[in-house]
């Protein structure tokens, strides 16, 4: 029986988006013990990880299937790869004698910096060995069109273990499902036109019956989408973080206690995601006075995703985010007035119709034309509504295994959107707070310099909420 799925708007979107220079991959690198996966040559038993790998894939069936297009259409689904190969999909690699963390993220800069085939299902995994300190690295590549951050998060549960002595069953053979006909493809899309209509007309049934309940629904309908579009009305100021990028990539990473970011938190008000906005704000400050910028005259905003993914909806592939547009006030030279001015910012921006506005978008392009998400994406970024993106994903706070092999740290790698060679990610695992930040390799030859900014801003306000650093 032919099998197929269509990609919802959201992921088609991500598709849709992506060229030559921006490439829309997700990842994560992870950094293990050696410990029991150790050689007796002391090298990486690759091995046996594939023999775990595959083991894994029938809880993920997304990763052995790959992209078509409906003819005509043009819209893509989902097919089973009936010439999956798990040795194209996972690699093997070392580093060069130190092996020490900046080999390391020289080496995830160029991983990220490659484009994913689309003749094959959307993925890689890097396993690297010769770190420093008897470690290895598993540097993750997933298409964006597969996962967001919060499917991202429940992948790592399924691929790692909650105990080092898990047991993995033996791998199954993998049968495709025969690939749906071009003429299939076509008729099935017809009938789904065909029957849009229907549903509106239903819908209007629905409108009739309960007038005043539909009036209000609609008007908060449309108060969100004016809210989630009323950045693109006015630019960000321009700043050096937002240039035409190049497919080239560099990477950065720091790490914190999230107990620490907890205790800003609780002296100072507000959530632990208001701390790191406010944490970059302090960061972005120093880093365009280094730049020599006249920064009482900026205006500078970070799109933030908000997850929309209802409450156990665990093991689901896809995407299921809105966003949120905030300002950053790196005019504020005081960390506590920063803390507080994002405080009260995120307050109201919660209070308004943002993420519905996104919702209700997202729903349009699903029942009508199929790219009205994507030309409306591209209009937006083209009109610079946001200067970067700082994406804030809770994970497990609880040890993960890989064949016995503690994971000690994982961080996380976002990729960048046109005009915009800075994307700054937070993952949180095992009671640390892990930052990877991904940039444009030429746009931003100082980057380390920003992570270092990062760090001192973060010291400012724990002295400011009276914490000893």
């Amino acid at each position: 029986m032919p099998y197929y799925e269509r990609l919802s708007a959201a992921d088609a979107m991500f598709l849709a988006l992506e060229d030559a220079n921006n490439h829309m991959h997700v990842g994560s690198v992870g950094i293990f013990e050696l410990g029991p996966l150790r050689t007796p040559e002391g090298g990486l038993d690759v091995d046996r990880l594939r023999g775990a790998i595959e083991a894994r894939l029938p809880r993920v069936p997304r990763f052995r299937q790959r992209v078509a297009f409906v003819p005509g259409e043009g819209h893509p689904v989902w097919i089973d790869d009936d010439r999956f190969n798990l040795g194209y999909h996972v690699r093997h690699s070392a580093l060069p004698r130190p092996g020490d963390d900046e080999a390391l993220k020289r080496l995830v800069g160029r991983v990220m910096s490659q484009q994913l085939d689309r003749g094959k299902p959307l993925w890689e995994l890097w396993f690297v060995e010769g770190l420093q300190g008897d470690r290895f690295a598993l540097v993750s590549k997933t298409h964006h069109c597969m996962i967001d951050g919060i499917a991202g998060a429940e992948l790592m549960s399924i691929l790692l273990d909650m105990t080092p002595d898990a047991l993995t069953p033996p791998p199954r053979p993998f049968v495709p499902r025969p690939a749906p006909s071009g003429s299939l493809l076509v008729a099935d899309a017809v009938m789904r036109r065909l029957a849009q209509p229907v549903a509106a007309v239903q819908a209007l049934r629905d409108a009739v019956a309960k007038p005043r309940e539909t009036v209000a629904q609609l008007a908060e309908a449309a108060g969100g989408v004016r809210d989630v579009l009323a950045p693109s009305w006015s630019s960000a100021s321009p700043t050096p973080l937002n240039v035409e990028t190049g497919p080239h990539r560099r990477f950065e990473c720091t790490a914190h206690r999230v107990a620490d970011f907890k205790a800003v938190k609780d002296a100072l008000g507000g959530t632990l995601n208001d701390v790191v906005l406010a944490t970059v704000a302090g960061a972005l400050r120093a880093f365009f006075i280094d730049r020599g910028l006249r920064i009482q005259e900026l205006e500078v905003r970070a799109m933030v995703p908000v997850s929309v993914r209802a409450k156990g909806e665990t093991g689901a592939t896809g995407n299921q985010i809105t966003q949120l547009v905030a300002p950053l006030p790196v005019a504020l030279s005081d960390p506590i007035e920063r803390q507080k001015a994002v405080r009260e910012t995120m307050g109201n921006l919660k209070e308004s119709k943002q993420a519905l506005g996104g919702r209700v978008l997202t729903a349009i392009s699903e029942w009508t034309v199929p790219n009205v998400l994507v030309q409306a994406v591209r209009m937006t970024v083209r009109s610079r509504p946001y200067n970067l993106v700082v994406t804030n994903v809770p994970g497990p706070q609880i040890p993960l295994y890989l064949q016995g092999a503690r994971m000690r740290e994982t961080y996380p790698v976002a990729p960048l959107t046109p005009g915009q060679a800075l994307n700054i990610a937070l993952f949180s695992y095992d009671g640390g707070l892990y930052w990877g930040l991904n940039a444009d390799y030429d746009a931003l030859p100082d980057l380390s310099g920003l992570v270092q900014h990062v760090r001192e801003s973060f010291v400012e306000l724990q002295r400011a909420a009276g914490i000893a650093p």
